[in-house]
């Protein structure tokens, strides 16, 4: 899961001179980070890297927790592409951190979730489920329906691997109910699971 980043709220205009750097300069680093997204999407990966970086960099000069640990998580995702799962486990570590520290529940649970889908690239599936079980806990309490759904389907993912095919159904239908609520596309990849698992069950 993408974390998104932050936009700016700040107004520069008739603030102290520092106070008008400090906007400038967190406005650069949101404007960096979101092109590191879009090139994310183009598949640029390596690209994307860049602008991450560079948003890193502005986000701890100008002392940004959360610009920094939505950096380091789009760090992450991106390792992740490219195959460097252990770099990427670094770099989401490294955000869980900030997130906890400020506060920022949603980050968390992105972080957590990122974590759990590291593990189970490793083949670490239980170790991948305690994280999602974490990232669920976070995304019912604060609201976040897509969370919920996207940790739901993930969990059903891995029991599907662990051979917990009943589990991995049941996991997937009450993701399948939320995909459907906010009209996710995923749903209908969700659907199609759902049925092999169940034809799978039947015979």
């Amino acid at each position: 899961m993408r974390v998104i980043g932050d936009r700016v709220d700040d107004d520069p205009f008739g603030q102290p001179p520092d106070q008008q750097s400090a906007s400038d300069r967190r406005g650069e680093g949101n404007a960096l980070g979101c092109l590191g997204l879009a090139y994310a999407d183009l598949g640029e990966t390596r690209r994307a890297i860049q602008f991450h970086e560079q948003y890193l960099a502005i986000a701890r000069e100008i002392g940004d927790r959360r610009g920094e640990g939505n950096a380091l998580g789009n760090l992450g995702l991106a390792s992740a592409v490219l195959g460097e799962t252990s770099r990427a486990i670094q770099f989401f570590e490294q955000a869980l951190l900030i997130h906890r520290e400020i506060g920022d529940r949603r980050g968390e649970g992105n972080s957590l979730g990122n974590l759990g889908n590291a593990y189970k690239n490793l083949g670490e599936t239980r170790r991948a489920i305690q994280f999602y079980e974490q990232r669920l806990t976070i995304a019912r309490e604060i609201g976040d329906r897509r969370g919920e759904g996207n940790a739901l389907w993930n969990m059903s993912l891995a029991l599907d691997q662990l051979g917990e095919c009943a589990q991995a159904i049941q996991h997937a239908e009450q993701a399948l109910t939320i995909y459907e609520q906010i009209e996710a596309p995923i749903a209908a990849q969700v659907r199609a699971q759902l049925a092999a698992w169940r034809e799978q069950t039947n015979t």
